[in-house]
């Protein structure tokens, strides 16, 4: 029996600027996703009125704001909010629709924060099954295809073709899912008609990282096939 290496657990994460650019880039990603998460979670459970603004290392702006950021700016200016007048005087009807429908915007974006992860857990998984084929039938990925018979020519091809299908069917779910979940957002970002008042950008990856020359969309393993 194997006894495996003791794990070290979880680690603490030195703070210090990450060197590595492309290492650098994902952690803003991610840290500027969860700061944005943690914001919206400030706002829906206390009625809080906030706004973030983050610049990325490239120069790209990030918001996020409730009710928007140019009302919570405007108010951290002045120290009040701008007495209305009968010119710029909001209805109480449309005032609350509007805010009712930033709320809605801001608990989509934490499910659709929520799935996303999810989805990553999933890809992850799938990563790791097709690793796990690889190691269980050795002479299928990594065997010199020259000197296989024609017996396991045959049974290399039905697996290829068994693993393409099965990795094409479960991207076009994620894609599907993804773009539904998008356009579904972006019809209750467009119903808000508040400009500004939601701008949250996130990077979906909806394809695995498979090994090279193993899945692409419209392409075969063989070019005959």
């Amino acid at each position: 029996m194997v006894r495996r290496k003791p794990s070290m657990g979880r680690q603490k994460i030195e703070i210090k600027r990450i060197q590595n650019e492309e290492a650098r880039q994902v952690c803003f990603s991610k840290r500027r996703s969860g700061l944005f998460k943690k914001a919206s979670e400030l706002s829906i459970l206390c009625g809080a009125e906030l706004g973030v603004v983050v610049f990325s290392p490239a120069g790209k702006v990030f918001s996020f704001g409730h009710p928007s950021v140019d009302a919570v700016v405007d108010r951290f200016l002045i120290g009040t909010p701008r007495p209305r007048t009968t010119a710029t005087a909001v209805s109480t009807a449309v005032e609350s629709r509007r805010e009712a429908n930033v709320r809605e915007l801001n608990r989509q974006c934490m499910e659709l924060h929520d799935l996303v992860e999810a989805e990553k857990k999933k890809r992850d998984a799938l990563e790791k099954a097709v690793k796990k084929e690889q190691a269980g039938r050795p002479f299928l990925w990594d065997a010199d295809v020259e000197s296989l018979g024609m017996e396991e020519l045959q049974e290399f091809e039905r697996r290829l073709v068994e693993l393409r299908s099965s990795v094409a069917r479960r991207a076009d779910q994620v894609l599907q899912e993804t773009l539904a979940r998008k356009q579904q957002l972006s019809i209750i970002g467009n119903d808000v008609g508040v400009p500004g008042a939601f701008a949250v950008k996130h990077e979906v990856d909806v394809h695995p990282s498979l090994p090279s020359g193993f899945f692409g969309y419209g392409h075969g393993f063989f070019g005959s096939m």
